[in-house]
């Protein structure tokens, strides 16, 4: 993976680009979080690994812009457990929160975790899309019918119509509907 560090400790950033290339992932580093945003843009990071306190632009910071304009699998580093930064954490799109000093072996789980959480919240946010597109076409169908029925149609011979004409036209339901309704 190529994965994005912005950590503003020169120490600290070291030591994770070396424990991450020794793992055999490609590292990018930053000193900071607007540097990080800066990266990101250019090299397309597949994860992020961002130290919550920094000069600038902040982990925290930071995060909300890539998950805005990048989303990625992100993971916030801290040497600090203070149940405030926790909690702003947890209200962003992370999947993770490491604690330093970080173990190779607690590296590889965060970052097989995050990218595995990533994934599947990838997937339920294309299911939500996918749904309201299916209930806007659903609404859109069922005023047509009710425009057909008032011509005198029942339902079943509204829906049937809609279904033909959608057929014929080699449109979908809800273009037909729309054409219907006059939208």
């Amino acid at each position: 993976m190529r994965i994005l560090i912005a950590e503003d400790e020169s120490i600290i950033r070291l030591g994770l680009k070396a424990m991450l290339i020794e793992l055999g992932h490609n590292v990018i580093v930053a000193k900071d979080g607007h540097e990080a945003l800066g990266q990101a843009r250019i090299h397309r990071p597949d994860l992020a690994i961002l130290d919550i306190k920094m000069p600038f632009t902040d982990g925290l910071q930071a995060t909300v812009a890539l998950a805005r304009t990048q989303p990625m699998p992100i993971l916030l580093l801290t040497a600090f457990s203070e149940q405030d930064l926790i909690k702003q954490a947890a209200e962003l799109p992370i999947q993770g929160y490491l604690i330093k000093p970080i173990q190779p072996a607690d590296l590889e789980a965060a970052i097989a975790v995050a990218k595995k959480r990533f994934e599947q919240t990838q997937k339920l946010e294309n299911l939500t899309i996918e749904l309201k597109e299916t209930l806007e076409v659903r609404k859109l169908v069922d005023k047509a019918k009710g425009t057909l029925m008032a011509l005198g149609m029942s339902e079943p011979e509204a829906f049937r119509t809609i279904q033909e004409r959608a057929r014929r036209s080699r449109k979908t339901l809800g273009e037909v509907a729309q054409a219907i309704l006059g939208k």
